[in-house]
């Protein structure tokens, strides 16, 4: 375990997601012209159930989904993979790619919020900077967008329900980040693209050509099915809220790229607005956190390894494990000081 840096793992996970998201979105705008936003966000969705499948783990190593889960990851897919995907569908064939990429930035702020709500994670004063300048340059964004004309505008208010229904999303998935990965993006990925396709179905979107088919299941494979994975992987390190803020990271690399692919809208309002919600997201990352913090007594079940700090328990006669493992253990009261940050073991309050 790293007592200098506890947040790196996460971060790194983080990171990773973000770059896959961000890439996906202009590559999105690309490969659903002219297509439903139902039928763009089932096969985005089809993509990543495809993932999720692939990369589904052996219970020995990660936790599996149980019954009681089933509610809360069809929530998941009500808000992460039916409303969100399908708002940014139809917000991207109304705006240029740069805003919407831009503007997705705020998901952090809307997970932070839901995350210090509903978890209670600790945020410092250096945290609520970086969501004030999150904030601030969201709402350059909309008042640059809103000078270019109202079909802009409606555009990016559509990502922004995006961008809140993945924060709700965000939040939810937090409770299964103890879970295999793989099988929780299998199960919400399966269920958004059914629930999508079914609605493209009824709206009679037109199908669309193998080609955009094609592409649309690569790039939610990639951008949506292993993104989550690192994502869930990433709040399982270090909580929601500064996994959100880390994933902020996402739209520059989204608006880079639509640039790179001819996107020439940008203007000095979008360029005062992403600068702004930059330094929220590089002060976010500079956060440092330690304490004296008591641990309680608990028994559950997620991959871990003996060599963390946390998981000192025996194996009985068996050899003690070298590699990550899950089974159901139990954790003694535990008393001590070191950097931290709100993974599964720091959720206390301050």
């Amino acid at each position: 375990m790293s007592t200098s840096l506890p947040a790196l793992r996460g971060g790194l996970f983080a990171l990773a997601a973000a770059a896959l998201f961000g890439i996906s979105t202009p590559l999105v705008q690309r490969a659903g012209s002219g297509l439903g936003a139902f039928t763009t966000a089932a096969l985005l969705y089809a993509g990543a159930a495809m993932v999720g499948a692939l990369l589904r783990e052996p219970v020995e190593r990660e936790a599996a989904l149980r019954r009681a889960d089933l509610p809360r990851l069809a929530w998941m897919a009500l808000f992460g993979a039916v409303i969100g995907p399908v708002a940014l569908a139809w917000g991207l064939q109304h705006t240029s790619g740069t805003s919407a990429s831009l503007m997705l930035t705020l998901e952090a702020l809307f997970t932070a919020i839901l995350a210090r709500a509903l978890y209670r994670e600790v945020m410092d004063s250096r945290v609520w900077a970086a969501m004030l300048l999150l904030l601030i340059g969201g709402l350059i964004l909309v008042a640059d967008r809103g000078l270019s004309g109202g079909a802009q505008l409606l555009g990016l208010f559509a990502v922004l329900a995006a961008t809140a229904a993945w924060g709700v999303d965000n939040t939810l998935s937090r409770a299964l980040a103890e879970r295999d990965p793989g099988r929780v993006v299998l199960g919400k990925s399966t269920l958004g693209a059914i629930a999508t396709m079914a609605l493209a179905i009824a709206a009679g979107e037109p199908l669309p050509s193998w080609g955009a088919a094609a592409a649309l299941l690569a790039i939610g494979a990639a951008g949506y099915g292993l993104s989550l994975r690192f994502y869930l992987l990433a709040q399982r390190a270090f909580g929601a809220a500064r996994t959100g803020s880390v994933f902020a990271f996402a739209p520059f690399i989204g608006a880079a790229l639509a640039i790179a692919l001819g996107d020439r809208s940008t203007s000095w309002g979008m360029a005062v607005g992403s600068l702004a919600m930059l330094t929220g997201v590089v002060l976010h990352l500079a956060e440092s956190h330690g304490h004296d913090h008591a641990h309680d007594a608990v028994e559950h079940e997620h991959a871990h390894s003996h060599d963390d700090g946390h998981h000192a328990h025996a194996h009985g006669n068996a050899a003690m494990p070298n590699a990550s493992h899950s089974h159901v253990h139990r954790h003694d009261p535990l008393r001590h000081m070191h950097p931290h940050v709100p993974d599964a073991h720091h959720a206390h309050r301050h």
